[in-house]
């Protein structure tokens, strides 16, 4: 059997590196030139992703992966905060969690040297079909198209294979932009250091607007102390960051600006929320080469909506069916668990237990459950920001949040934060 994959993100690339570890014929093709050219945050891997990467490469690999990983169990407590840096609430103990952290650059640089030369860089697939013998074959913009036995978008959101099985797209806006970028814990105050700490958070104000911080240390927090084997991009502890306003006209227009006149403009942004200067600080003092803008898309969470197209040999996995916003931190680890399952049930092919239909049928009844079950997840926060964008929803917002910090304060035991100055010069932070 041969298997072309079209798409060399995460999920492509996994599926390429289990068809290629299991001894079948794999090609895998993806426009970026270079592996590294990719942003976005880091990528969290729970034990269900984790026991899917080791059916998919071999265990030297996944020892360099978590040599180059950061141990959620290392981390504090996650932390929920107002738009004035407020404290309202903890998240769960994670001292025996077994969820990973790991750079999304890291992660597709071993999974790429996992495929080796199966995998074709700089290679734009612009249609997939059947040729006159029913065999699927794969176009490109610039070479001879390429037949396959099975063809397997893994081509993100915008998928060519599955708006081709579908008949047009399989997403569509969840109405938030994101950015995203990159903050040495180093080069922030140490106000804010001691304030956020050694965890990842979320701040949520009303208007829309919501920010996360997430804590990355492959060194100091290692999954595996094995620094001969480290090759994490990211080498000491850094905040990855992602920040969120409701899509519009006004929003939309940001996606065009690059480096620090997107950065700028995201502060102002969130100056005009009401945001206090030392919430932003992570996003002022980020590498502004970091920053970039992107749409959040979602796939519909209910399971019998995906994947809408009956089972044959063009088929597809990851954010090509269920694309998932970022705010589950589960798309990356259900991609992985897609190519999983399938090269599960392509070997029962191999093995003469069923006919490629039907292990195609069986891939896709399950990737409709997984997709349905991160989609639910991360539509939760979507629709979470969403809310605050209401006359209603900001009032409450306004009305709650001091309420719960001080609710807060009387746990921890905490006393009430000195005033401090609002994005505003002249202004309080508590008005």
């Amino acid at each position: 059997m041969r298997v072309v994959v079209v798409g060399g993100g995460i999920g492509g690339l996994a599926l390429g590196a289990g068809l290629r570890r299991r001894g079948l014929e794999v090609a895998v093709f993806d426009r970026d030139k270079d592996v590294a050219a990719t942003g976005g945050y880091h990528i969290t891997l729970d034990d269900r992703a984790q026991s899917a990467l080791r059916e998919l490469v071999a265990p030297e690999i996944m020892r360099r992966l978590l040599a180059s990983a950061s141990a959620l169990r290392l981390r504090d407590r996650d932390a929920f905060w107002d738009r004035r840096g407020r404290l309202l609430g903890r998240g769960p103990d994670l001292s025996g969690h077994p969820g990973i952290d790991i750079d999304r650059i890291t992660l597709r640089g071993l999974l790429a040297e996992a495929v080796g030369d199966d995998l074709h860089l700089g290679r734009t697939v612009s249609e997939v079909g059947l040729g006159g013998d029913g065999t699927p074959r794969v176009l490109f913009t610039e070479a001879e198209p390429v037949p396959a036995d099975l063809v397997v978008g893994a081509d993100g959101p915008h998928s060519v294979v599955a708006r081709h099985l579908a008949g047009g797209p399989t997403n569509s806006p969840a109405g938030i932009i994101g950015f995203s970028g990159r903050t040495l814990r180093r080069d922030l105050s140490p106000g804010e250091q001691q304030r956020l700490g050694k965890r990842s958070g979320l701040a949520v104000g009303p208007r829309g607007a919501a920010l996360y911080v997430g804590f990355l240390d492959p060194v100091g927090n290692a999954v595996l102390d094995a620094p001969e084997l480290r090759m994490s991009v990211t080498t000491g502890p850094t905040y990855i960051w992602g920040a969120m306003l409701p899509e519009s006209a006004a929003t939309d227009s940001l996606r065009a600006l690059r480096a620090g006149a997107l950065q700028a403009a995201v502060l102002e942004r969130f100056r005009e929320r009401g945001w206090a200067e030392r919430t932003l600080e992570v996003m002022a003092r980020a590498d502004p080469h970091s920053v970039a803008a992107y749409r959040f898309n979602a796939a519909s969470t209910r399971a019998a909506e995906l994947a809408p197209w009956p089972a044959g040999r063009i088929t597809a996995l990851g954010d090509a069916v269920h694309a998932t916003p970022p705010t589950a931190g589960m798309g990356a680890g259900a991609a992985i668990r897609d190519a999983a399952a399938l090269l599960r049930h392509l070997g029962d092919v191999a093995d003469g237990g069923t006919t490629p239909a039907e292990a195609v049928h069986r891939f896709e009844a399950g990737m409709r459950r997984r997709g349905s079950e991160v989609l639910t997840l991360a539509m939760r926060t979507v629709r979470l920001v969403l809310a605050t964008d209401t006359a209603l929803g900001a009032a409450a917002t306004a009305v709650t949040t001091p309420i719960l910090a001080a609710a807060a304060r009387l746990r921890h035991g905490r006393p009430a934060p000195a005033p401090v100055r609002a994005a505003r010069p002249g202004r309080d932070t508590y008005r």
